[in-house]
């Protein structure tokens, strides 16, 4: 389907971060294209419309004839620039009362787990209107809509000059009757964008549907702005071009159509067409994009079938949306290249545009572009001339080598390499940059359950084909497709993408029964028609219109939610079975399975343009001459090949270069490029790539980045696995969980960026293991810890071990550890957190050295007998072990992503960088030393105990003493943190002392000197119970230390856990508060600090499940400290229970406030409070348990952060 004749152009764009790509097929069928910097403001108001007019042969001020273009079709980064910059329109958010908060809490995570200042993503919304109203998860209405007192709302909304509103109620997206009555009033109104959360987004989770729908109503009208100036541009009247947009879901839609929830990835679902249809011509149909541009790279999967994502982030922003899967790093060729801490870094900012790399005439910085081009691998002679004030200047490369010599000075300066040159680092960070690359691509395939190895790499983006091969090299990979047009084929997919229309439906019902199919069948049947209708209204008269319906599958009690085509149960059962194997390597037995919801999409499918098959021309091809090119540590001649000299049949060996009109291909050595018949350069190793680097073990700064970075994605592929493989919420959903590595001493190397209670004190469980059993482990053992007392910290926190040993296994290499929480251990309550405990015995079952796993058994009955056994035993045995089953998958994953490395890199070089990462951590925590002074601090507890620490820095020798001595003796309850949790917050501050981004590791502590008594609340005695040491303990000696330290005020200082439950139903939630501020910034609201980082399960997801109601989740405003830099705010959190059940309370800093700094005022306490159903308000302790009833509320208000300085 062509919407024009062969006498019109066709334009199809890519409107990029830094390039704006054009592909135009001539009224003849010819191909011709055009690259320009999307902003050039000297030059042209719009890169878009100033390529037409080009490609047109028109001048600055000539029309477009009239009738001349058919049809533009366009992608483009405006919406996500809206996003990024924050230029959308004035938006006003109405939601049910008590959720005003909802989506700036969001799920109470903190984006940077080490940052003393975390700063959360600006509201997209400028003002909030909580209606009266309330509907629950049946749909029963318990508030009518107060339309009288919302219009009024609104009207004085409008006065104030809004015009954009978004509409988003607490189970809108399936009960929509308040949602549709409040869009009529405000269309009323006057309300020119109104967005209605049932429409944008209809499936479950209030906050992320939230921020969905005011994205929408934020970006429409931009971005109909920018619609209407482009069509007004490219010419209007009865003969006005065709404008269709691309959306985020890889469809095209008329411009009319095209809104701003759809719009984030516009530009990116166009590549993702054009290499999954460019590569099935030459029957390439398992494919890895790879699409690197300017700015970033995206990486996306294609195994025959587009894959979508309905819950993306994108800019801090959750979208609930469908959108192709696409994974965005920042690597591009403008990524900053900089050297900081001993090691080299690539990005993760970059130079976009403006001012651009340093060869591009604008006093930029060095970036990747800049490394390629001082190693010959682009070169100024072959590469678009667009620089300079007129755009007509090629790339400088002096500017590049003085910015590479200058940099290389300040190495040698650093580090005493004076083996250096400026070639040599710039081929460092272009290692650094391949691997960071790789690591992209393992998350959307390795991570997800496919190999690699037999995939295409389909290479695109103007900066690809500089960097397939290594890219393809470090994944093991073995062919590499560029299309003739791969610098611009995301314009080019714009070109060969269908018209799409989907359409979403929650349903929640379980997949039993013989009329489930009809049943679905009869609920998409309406979406279906809708899709059809759309579709049918921009295709031709009589076009086919196909209808696609897909079911979104997940086991009862999961968040992991996998697509099969719709069809009777048994066959869905079948394939939803099939696919979770592939993901995630198993298939748990008699599980129920839900159908969670149904997405229905109409495609119209568009005439996709065939390359033709062309004749062959066997003989070789002959060079256009030769180039100096930088390979295999010195300068070499290498041959330089036009693509348009090349011909079908011909082929050429690395190291080359090939160039394309308007990007560079890198053929490097090993590797040979080869023409098929429809002129298509597929490159291929025709040499084995060796099987292990030989690498010193001498600290490289290169190579130190690379380790860390290697090493981290190996702990956070870890964490991927126990998510997607775990059972219970807590792990799951809540992420309440922490993986890592370990040298062969038991000493922390590296972790993702989990929970640092976890984290810091995981090495301690390890090394207990190691001294437990020397001499007795072998290869297959895993082990099992919880123990407080040998590097536990609290008994649900369950450490699973796994060493990793030599071929031979003789000889231990490394560990590998993941500690989950597990939802229940037994104990005296549901959650394992009586608050009244006395004796560990009474939190749980206690694990010490526990063998899980014997030479590769799972010694399952036995491990049933234990969690079965003593006085209270855990009560859901099989969840327990079904999250067990999880953590050894996830150490299993770390295990072998080890050994591979180790075959790569050789076993001492892989043991020499685990010492040297830790070393740099060292370094840099003596390098902040340096500038510490003396300190002391005591914290007041709730209970009348305190801690107390002396820090003594001797700056000469770059160390530190961390002395607890005065902290109060162990305490009679469970207010007792083991040792292992002191060290992890100390750990955790030293960590948050260094700036630059480094694994959180054993080096970190290494000059520092712990005293921690015996016999206090630090370094408690068996058999004291310890459940609050980790979670309200911890918190409050990261408080105290930053006391000491003089850094920042006090933040909640607990963890507000809250547990509740009954005989069917268990849930644990932690609950966040107000940061302390600091010398030079305030503290913020309502999210987690310091020891933790758990999420909280989305209102409407917890009502579904659990007999509870969330009547308000809110910034508790005015709690936090006053001071020149105000804390942050806690919140306030109410539920209303709709069984009995037993509730408990594990919470701090009720009695004692949060501490201000400086002059800075407290923060408020917190305070529990239990309202029976008749009204009757019971004062509730900080840990305490409670009985409710049917009706009864519980409402927890959250401390504040203390303040900085006095007030001015």
């Amino acid at each position: 389907m062509q919407a024009t004749d062969g006498q019109t152009w066709q334009f199809w764009i890519d409107r990029g971060g830094t390039f704006t790509d054009i592909v135009a097929r001539r009224p003849d069928g010819t191909l011709a294209t055009c690259k320009l910097l999307s902003e050039n403001p000297e030059r042209y108001p719009d890169a878009a419309v100033h390529g037409i007019r080009t490609l047109l042969g028109l001048g600055p001020d000539a029309p477009i004839p009239a009738g001349c273009i058919g049809a533009v079709r366009m992608g483009t980064t405006v919406a996500t620039n809206g996003l990024l910059e924050r230029t959308g329109e004035r938006t006003l958010l109405v939601i049910t009362r008590g959720f005003g908060d909802a989506l700036r809490i969001g799920y109470q995570n903190r984006p940077e787990l080490f940052a003393r200042h975390i700063v959360l993503p600006e509201l997209l919304h400028e003002r909030v209107i909580e209606v009266d109203e309330r509907v629950d998860a049946a749909g029963r209405v318990l508030v009518p809509l107060d339309r009288d007192r919302a219009e009024e709302d609104l009207r004085a909304a409008f006065a104030a000059g809004l015009r954009a509103v978004a509409i988003v109620l607490v189970h809108g997206y399936r009960f929509p009757e308040h949602e549709q009555q409040l869009a009529g009033i405000a269309r009323t109104i006057g309300f020119t964008q109104v967005s209605t959360s049932h429409r944008v987004s209809p499936l479950i989770k209030l906050v992320a549907r939230g921020d969905t729908t005011v994205v929408d109503a934020y970006l429409s009208p931009s971005l109909r702005r920018y619609v209407d100036r482009v069509a007004d541009r490219i010419g209007g009247g009865d003969r006005a071009p065709r404008l269709l947009f691309m959306q985020s879901n890889g469809g095209l839609t008329d411009a009319a159509l095209f809104r701003g929830r759809d719009a984030v990835l516009s530009g990116p679902a166009g590549g993702v067409i054009g290499m999954a249809r460019t590569a099935a011509m030459s029957g390439h149909t398992r494919l890895i994009g790879f699409d690197m541009g300017g700015t970033s790279t995206d990486v996306t999967h294609y195994d025959g079938a587009f894959e979508r994502s309905f819950e993306t982030l994108v800019a801090g922003v959750r979208m609930r949306a469908p959108m192709m899967r696409i994974h965005t790093v920042a690597a591009g060729g403008g990524s900053v290249l900089r050297f900081s801490d001993g090691r080299f870094r690539v990005g993760p900012d970059s130079a976009g545009a403006d001012p651009g790399p340093a060869c591009y005439r604008r006093g930029g910085p060095l970036t990747v572009t800049d490394a390629n081009l001082l190693l010959g691998r682009l070169q100024p002679d072959h590469f678009p001339r667009v620089f300079g004030p007129d755009g007509d200047q090629p790339l400088d490369t002096e500017a590049t080598r003085q910015a590479f010599a200058e940099l290389t000075a300040q190495i040698i300066t650093a580090t005493g390499r004076t083996d250096l040159s400026p070639e040599t680092v710039a081929e460092g960070f272009l290692r650094i940059a391949v691997e960071n690359m790789a690591n992209a691509i393992k998350k959307i395939s390795v991570q997800r359950g496919h190999d690699v190895t037999g995939y295409t790499l389909q290479c695109f983006g103007g900066a690809g084909g500089q960097h397939a091969c290594r890219v393809a090299d470090a994944l093991g990979m073995e062919q590499i497709f560029l299309h003739p047009l791969a610098g611009v084929l995301s314009a080019y997919g714009m070109g060969l993408a269908d018209i799409r229309a989907l359409r979403e439906t929650q349903v929640d019902w379980p997949l039993t029964g013989a009329e489930i199919e009809a049943r679905l069948r009869a609920a998409a049947e309406p979406l279906g028609r809708a899709a059809a209708a759309e579709v049918a209204a921009q295709c031709p008269p009589g076009h086919p219109v196909e209808v696609v319906i897909t079911a979104h599958l997940r086991y009862a009690g999961s968040d992991t939610v996998l697509p099969v085509a719709l069809a009777d149960g048994a066959t869905m059962r079948t394939a939803f079975e099939a696919a979770h194997r592939d993901r995630f390597g198993f298939v748990p037995a008699d599980r129920p399975l839900v159908v969670e919801s149904l997405v229905v999409e109409a495609i119209g499918r568009t005439d996709t343009p065939e390359d033709p098959k062309l004749p062959l021309h066997p003989e070789p091809p002959h060079a256009a001459g030769t180039v100096r090119l930088w390979n295999a540590g010195g300068w070499r001649q290498a041959p330089l090949f036009r693509r348009e000299q090349l011909h079908p049949g011909q082929h050429l060996h690395g190291p080359a270069l090939v160039i394309e009109p308007i990007a560079t291909v890198v053929v490097e050595p090993g590797w040979q490029a080869a023409v098929n018949s429809r002129n298509h350069l597929v490159l291929s190793r025709y040499q084995p790539r060796p099987a292990a680097e030989t690498v010193t073990t001498r600290v490289d700064p290169v190579l130190l980045e690379v380790f860390a970075n290697l090493f981290m994605a190996i702990a956070e592929q870890m964490g991927v696995t126990l998510a997607n493989t775990a059972h219970s919420v807590n792990i799951k959903e809540r992420l309440d969980f922490s993986c890592a590595l370990f040298d062969r001493d038991g000493r922390l190397v590296a972790n993702a960026p989990h929970v640092p209670v976890h984290l810091g004190s995981m090495g301690e469980s390890v090394r207990a293991v190691l001294q437990d059993n020397r001499g007795r482990m072998r290869p297959g053992d895993v082990f099992m810890q919880n123990a407080p007392y040998n590097g536990g910290t609290h008994l649900p926190d369950v450490t699973v071990i796994t060493p990793c040993w030599d071929a031979a296994g003789r000889e231990i290499l490394f560990f590998v550890g993941s500690r989950g929480h597990h939802a229940d251990i037994g104990g005296r309550t549901p959650g394992s957190s009586p608050p009244d405990a006395r004796r560990i015995e009474e939190e749980g079952v206690l694990i010490d050295n526990w063998l899980l796993v014997e030479g590769g058994r799972l010694r399952e009955a036995e491990t049933r007998e234990l969690l079965s056994s003593g006085p209270w035993p855990c009560r859901r045995v099989e969840q327990n072990l079904a999250d067990l089953a999880a953590q050894v998958a996830a150490n299993e994953t770390g295990r072998r992503e080890l050994v591979r490395m180790v075959d790569h890199f050789g076993l001492d070089t892989v043991q020499a960088y685990m010492g040297h990462v830790q070393d740099n951590a060292e370094a840099s925590v003596r390098r902040v030393l340096a500038n510490l002074k003396d300190g002391a601090f005591t914290c007041p507890l709730d209970d009348g105990g305190r801690i107390c620490v002396r820090i003594t820095v001797d700056r000469e020798r770059r160390q530190a003493t961390i002395d607890f001595t005065g902290t109060s003796a162990q305490h009679p309850g469970n207010r007792n943190a083991p040792q292992a949790v002191c060290r992890a917050a100390v750990l955790y501050v030293f960590r948050t002392l260094v700036d630059t981004d480094i694994p959180l590791n054993e080096g970190c502590l290494e000059p520092l000197e712990l005293i921690i008594p015996e016999g206090t609340l630090l370094n408690p005695r068996y058999p004291a119970a310890v459940v609050a040491g980790n979670t309200e303990v911890s918190q409050a000696i990261t408080d105290c230390l930053y006391g000491a330290l003089g850094l920042l005020a006090a933040s909640q200082g607990t963890m507000n856990n809250f547990l509740y439950g009954n005989a069917c139903h268990q849930n644990y939630e932690t609950i966040c508060g107000g940061t302390g501020a600091g010398p030079d910034h305030p503290g913020t609201d309502a999210v987690h600090s310091h020891m933790t980082n758990t999420r909280m399960t989305d209102p409407e997801v917890l009502e579904q499940r659990f007999p509870v109601r969330v009547e308000e989740f809110a910034i508790r405003t005015g709690s936090g400290g006053h001071g020149r830099f105000p804390g942050g705010a806690g919140v306030v959190r109410r539920l209303r229970f709709l069984e009995p059940m037993t509730a408990t309370l594990l919470s701090s800093r009720r009695l004692t406030p949060p501490y201000g700094l400086a002059g800075g005022g407290p923060g408020a306490c917190g305070r529990n409070r239990l309202i029976r159903a008749d009204g009757r308000v019971i004062e509730l302790r900080g840990d305490d348990e409670v009985q409710v009833r049917a009706g009864d509320q519980i409402v927890i208000e959250t401390p504040g952060g203390g303040g900085y300085g006095p007030p001015d």
